[in-house]
């Protein structure tokens, strides 16, 4: 996948968590909780379809490397090359 699939699809999860997601001025350097007010339970969803679509394992210790929408992408992109 390219780095602009990878956005698309977490963005594209983000809207199907929360449709009221204001996704228009979203600043890929911002932490997503913040911009967009998502919750724990919010965050864990967008794991878990990662994991349901790209059978991708991520462990807690490295949740932090999806705060943000780049930093989602930098994590995302080696592990989704082959998709």
């Amino acid at each position: 996948m390219t780095r602009d699939e990878i956005k698309n699809v977490i963005i594209e999860i983000i809207q199907d968590i929360d449709e009221d997601a204001e996704m228009d001025n979203l600043q890929s350097d911002q932490a997503l909780r913040d911009q967009l007010d998502l919750d724990s339970m919010d965050f864990l969803d967008i794991v878990m379809e990662l994991r349901k679509r790209y059978k991708l394992q991520i462990p807690e210790g490295d949740y932090s490397e999806l705060a943000t929408l780049t930093s989602c992408v930098n994590y995302l992109e080696p592990r989704l090359q082959n998709v």
